[in-house]
Order: structure tokens, then C-alpha cells, then sequence
């Protein structure tokens, strides 16, 4: 008796310090991008540092209740994932955030609740197991299966060959031809929607041969109850935030995490209404010249997915996105200073959901995952944006 009373003294000095360094997955529900922003800074004062997996994470942070059944089964599945202990919390409203990262704190220093939690789950397992039956249960599992350990989505327009002798639902590679007619094993990897430094709601679906895009699709989860948000006038600190915001994403994928720490600050910063503008523009500037400065940064973004003015045309696009990847980067802060120097009201680089879901493919095929990413993280996609298109 003792001895277990010892043991259960050391997991919770154990349990205790790991709350102190905990790891937050976020998962946004499309539109809800403010909301996501308040919950990261407060987590971040905290000491708490952002998951990029459900392997890597102890709470599960979801942002927002706007989510249709699609997002709301992509997050119960992703729970499902993540080890324990954990936690799991819903913030529907600013004034819910430190009251639910209080509640996570609680719940994952309670010992005795993970432990009925990983029972439980053992439990669940075994049923799995057992009949096999999961696959056709889980959200995505018959239609849509996944290498990938983030991101799930369902698409009912899609049908996997083969998936009926896939063991568990779990899809196998399948055969295909390289562009030199050379049979390759080609596997099926979906990004999105929930996804650190991605697009919320975002599925891109691709096709691989080796580590490299040979197909793609790109759609929003939800889309038959998604709120389409046409172009409106917005207070210019709201478009320099987004437009900072964007940046993080495209900052933390090009593996230059001090500039997306910088980029947050200002971004943070602009969403504080109680802050000044002007030393957010300063900070903005400063990091304007930083990104200008790096050779690496640009010898990491040039050249990908470059785009005219006539490609921008005809994919209906704004001609704001012109240039590669790294002139996107500069033009997207160059656009936040100007909302902030000449009060604009709207991003022109801000782009039609349905025109840049039917372009996105054909900007990511023939490139490796990791870098398809960092194409997707300079387009600054919003899947809730719609509206017409500046291509002047």
C-alpha cells in the first residue's frame, strides 16, 4: 500500500512538471482565425508551446463553434490520437479563453481522472480490434484515408480504388506511372484541415510517387454550410493582423521561428485595442528590413510557384500575388503597412476561395510535400473568403 501511495506521489510530482512546459494543438474552426490568435497568446504567456501534431500534444485547444459535422469529426478523430495525459477544451468566446486553459491545466494534474481516461481508451482499443468496425465508423475512414497524422477530411465525391482490400481501412499504395512511363508505388497523403500553419478547413489531397505531388485536389470541409465572407470594409489594424498572421505561417514553415515569433508580437499587438498602432507599424517595418536583409530566406522561398500576371488572370487571382513565393511574403507585408499607413479597408491580396481551390493544384504539383506547404502558406488562403478579385 505504501509502495503505491509512493508511486502515485511521484506521477503527480511528474504530472506537475510537465504542465509547466504543456503543448497546445489548435484547432480552428473556419472564420475563427481572432479567436485562435487571443487563445495562442494566452497559452504562449503561459509557457505553453504550440503542438504540430496530436503525437506532440497535451491539450487540444478547438476555437470557435461555427464548425460543421465534417470539422467536428476531424477533431473527435484527432483526439482520438493524441496520448495521455491530455486534455480537451472548447473556447467559443474571448471571454471563455482563461477560464478553459484553466480548466485544461486542472484536468491534466488530475491523476486520477487520466487514469480512468487511458483505461477507458484501452478499452476502446480492444473493442476496435476486435470487430474491425472502426474504419467504417471514424470520420473519413471509408471515404478518405490518410498517411498523414494531422489532417483527415472526408469528400464525398471521392472513391479510393482498393480501399476494400486495405486492412482496417488503412489505404496501401497503389500502382502508377512516373512521367517516364517507370511503374512507382503511389500513395495517398491528405493536408488539412486541421493543421498547424495551414489553412482552416483547408483539404488538399494528393497523390505521391516517392516524396513528390503527382496529383492534387484541393476543397473546403463543410462547404455546404460554410458562411462565405465577401470583401468588406475592416478596421486597417484587422487587415494588417491577418495579413501578419499569414506571415507567422509562411515564417514558422520556411524554419525561421525568431521572425514568426517577431511576426506574432505584431500581429498580437494589432488585435489589442488598447494597443498603439504606431509601435506595431515600427515593429512591422523593422521586420521588413529583416526579411529583405536574409539571403537564406529568399534562397528558400525563390522560385517557388511563380506566377505572371497573365497566370493571375486567368486563374481569376488578385495581382497582388504576383512573383514567387518570396515576393509574395514582402508584398503581403508591404500591404499590412499600407492598411496601416493609409487606413485601408480591405487586403487586396486577399483571394476567392473557389478560384484559388481550382488553381492551388496545379501550383503544388511536381513539388515535395514540404514545400507545397510553404506555396500554400504564401497564397494566405481563407477558405470563408469570397467576392470579386482585384487583378488591377
Amino acid at each position: 500500500m505504501a509502495r503505491r501511495r509512493a508511486a502515485m506521489g511521484i506521477g503527480d510530482v511528474l504530472a506537475r512538471c510537465a504542465a509547466g512546459r504543456t503543448h497546445v494543438l489548435l484547432a480552428e474552426a473556419p472564420g475563427d482565425w481572432t479567436l485562435r490568435a487571443l487563445v495562442e497568446r494566452r497559452m504562449l504567456s503561459l509557457g505553453w508551446c504550440p503542438a504540430l501534431s496530436p503525437a506532440d500534444a497535451d491539450v487540444l485547444a478547438v476555437c470557435g463553434i461555427g464548425g460543421g459535422p465534417e470539422f467536428a469529426g476531424n477533431v473527435d478523430l484527432i483526439w482520438d490520437q493524441m496520448p495521455g495525459p491530455r486534455a480537451r477544451i472548447e473556447v467559443g468566446d474571448a471571454e471563455a479563453v482563461d477560464s478553459a486553459l484553466n480548466r485544461a491545466a486542472t484536468e491534466l494534474l488530475d491523476t486520477r481522472r487520466q487514469r480512468r481516461d487511458a483505461a477507458q481508451r484501452s478499452r476502446s482499443v480492444d473493442r476496435w480490434l476486435g470487430d474491425g468496425s472502426a474504419a467504417a465508423e471514424s470520420p473519413g475512414g471509408h471515404h478518405h484515408s490518410t498517411g498523414h497524422d494531422m489532417g483527415h477530411g472526408s469528400h464525398q465525391h471521392m472513391d479510393h480504388p482498393g480501399m476494400d482490400m486495405a486492412p482496417r481501412g488503412i489505404a496501401l499504395a497503389e500502382g502508377g506511372q512516373d512521367r517516364d512511363g517507370l511503374e512507382m508505388d503511389v500513395l495517398h497523403l491528405s493536408l488539412g484541415p486541421v493543421l498547424a500553419h495551414w489553412p482552416s478547413g483547408l483539404v488538399l489531397r494528393c497523390s505521391l510517387q516517392g516524396d513528390v505531388i503527382a496529383d492534387a485536389e484541393a476543397w473546403a470541409i463543410d462547404a455546404d454550410r460554410s458562411v462565405f465572407v465577401p470583401a468588406a470594409e475592416q478596421p486597417a489594424p484587422l487587415v494588417a493582423a491577418r495579413e501578419c498572421d499569414h506571415i507567422v505561417d509562411l515564417l514558422a514553415l520556411a524554419g525561421w521561428p525568431s521572425a514568426a515569433d517577431h511576426a506574432r508580437q505584431i500581429r498580437d499587438l494589432l488585435l489589442d485595442e488598447s494597443a498603439p498602432v504606431d509601435h506595431a507599424q515600427l515593429k512591422l517595418e523593422r521586420l521588413l528590413r529583416t526579411l529583405r536583409r536574409s539571403w537564406l530566406l529568399r534562397w528558400s522561398l525563390r522560385d517557388l510557384a511563380p506566377l505572371s500576371v497573365g497566370d493571375l488572370e486567368r486563374y481569376r487571382l488578385p495581382a497582388a500575388l504576383a512573383g514567387d513565393s518570396y515576393d509574395r511574403l514582402l508584398a503581403r507585408v508591404d500591404h499590412a503597412l499600407a492598411a496601416l499607413s493609409n487606413g485601408l479597408a480591405a487586403s487586396p491580396i486577399r483571394a476567392d476561395f473557389s478560384a484559388v481551390s481550382g488553381a492551388l493544384p496545379g501550383f503544388v504539383c511536381g513539388l515535395e510535400v514540404a514545400t507545397a506547404r510553404l506555396v500554400v502558406a504564401s497564397l494566405g488562403i481563407d477558405i470563408t473568403a469570397t467576392g470579386p478579385c482585384s487583378h488591377g
